[in-house]
């Protein structure tokens, strides 16, 4: 039964909590682009092929990360939400740190399982402690700072993971990673504290059949998550494998692939999450329904310059043409993210994210790596070391997909939105 807390929690800046939250999700994406950045050392070391390279960087992180976020989100929204990230964050860290001691693909991927497990409990709980924290009108920002995590995440894992990898080996970049974030977790259950419980929301039910009940009967939950899911199946594919389309298709070195992947996700990525973030809250504040056009229209755009970007006969034309989709293509986190939020009651905000979640990665990460990897091995007899640059253009359709299906949320939104309770 959910526990009703009366007592009042040590206060805490908004703004702190939300700061130790991102550098939370900034490790949780560093960790999945190290394993991009650095395919080829470790390809060559454990002998993968690209479809077990894929398996290991999308569908063994999906399988348990998707199917695991619910209840753990569930537990979070009856017991504590601070508790479950942090325990989370020390779970997923260090299971990072033995990806670094693998000695072949099974034993990497059962690790990548691991991670899958303990990164399960940290996202949908820190968005519904995010909503806590923050009034309506500030939610699109929040979320969008905290979705920072994600382009830094990225940016950071390519550029450092490139480096360590250069200077000692690949198996250095996941110990230094995990143990960082096993650092991070008691400093952060010290900093973020659950916020009590109104009175007025005892009465809600948080179970996961009665979570399940109020978003099966809103489309736009349906609408948004499937659209979401299409957009990350082309945003998690071309994540891993982008760096190796550079080493292959431009012959950059592992340096060199990191400084170009890197600049691309940190200066587009963040550009493109605090804009979503911000112009949801400006634009949202007189019609809700932004929160779902905004994505519908970055998507249409995205899905064109990705093509030429990555067809360009060279990289200073290849720069710019991927630096636009490389902001637009995430710009849905805050907007999204934010909607969700207010398409149930406060209870149980943790668990309906996590079912969006669900929908989302078992999509997005599940398929979009394995995807590319499985078409660049079909091509590669035709095309040769070009067959992963193809592989990667020929999912770009999903990003339409993911527009039109977003352009239908945008009536259902308005009917299904729920606004705050008064404490």
């Amino acid at each position: 039964m959910q526990q009703v807390s009366t007592a009042p929690s040590p206060a805490r800046n908004p703004n702190l909590v939300l700061a130790f939250l991102l550098f939370a999700y900034i490790l949780n994406f560093l960790d999945r682009q190290i394993l991009g950045i650095l395919a080829a050392p470790i390809k060559a070391d454990l002998h993968l092929s690209d479809t077990q390279f894929g398996a290991v960087g999308g569908l063994a992180f999906a399988l348990l990360y998707s199917v695991l976020g619910v209840p753990l989100s569930n537990l979070a929204d009856r017991t504590s939400r601070s508790w479950v990230v942090t325990g989370s964050l020390a779970v997923w860290s260090g299971f990072t740190a033995l990806c670094g001691t693998a000695s072949g693909f099974l034993q990497l991927f059962l690790f990548r399982l691991g991670v899958g497990v303990g990164e399960a409990g940290g996202v949908a709980p820190s968005y519904a402690l995010i909503a806590d924290y923050f009034p309506p009108e500030k939610r699109g920002r929040a979320m969008g700072i905290y979705s920072l995590g994600v382009p830094i995440g990225l940016g950071l894992g390519t550029l450092v993971g490139a480096y360590i990898a250069q200077l000692i080996n690949w198996r250095a970049a996941f110990l230094i990673m995990g143990v960082a974030g096993l650092i991070l977790a008691p400093l952060l259950k010290w900093m973020v504290k659950d916020r009590p419980r109104a009175a007025t929301e005892a009465h809600v039910p948080v179970g996961l059949g009665a979570v399940a009940r109020v978003v099966a009967r809103k489309p736009s939950f349906w609408l948004m998550a499937f659209a979401s899911s299409c957009s990350s199946l082309c945003g998690y594919g071309l994540a891993l494998w982008t760096p190796s389309v550079l080493m292959r298709s431009y012959d950059l070195s592992l340096i060199q692939a990191g400084q170009f992947m890197g600049s691309l996700l940190l200066i587009g990525g963040v550009v493109g999450v605090i804009a979503g973030g911000l112009l949801a809250d400006r634009l949202g504040r007189f019609d809700r329904r932004w929160y779902a056009r905004l994505p519908a229209l970055a998507w249409l755009i995205t899905a064109p310059t990705f093509f030429f970007g990555l067809l360009s006969p060279s990289l200073w034309i290849a720069w710019p043409l991927l630096l636009i989709p490389n902001a637009l293509n995430i710009l849905w986190l805050g907007p999204v993210t934010t909607a969700v939020q207010h398409l149930v009651e406060r209870p149980m905000r943790a668990t309906a994210s996590a079912y969006f979640l669900l929908i989302n990665n078992l999509v997005g990460l599940g398929v979009g790596p394995v995807l590319i990897g499985g078409i660049s091995e079909a091509l590669k007899a035709k095309y040769g070391l070009e067959s992963l640059r193809y592989a990667a253009v020929g999912v770009l359709g999903f990003y339409l997909v993911a527009a039109a299906l977003m352009a239908l949320a945008i009536r259902g939104l308005q009917r299904d939105w729920v606004d705050d309770q008064p404490a």
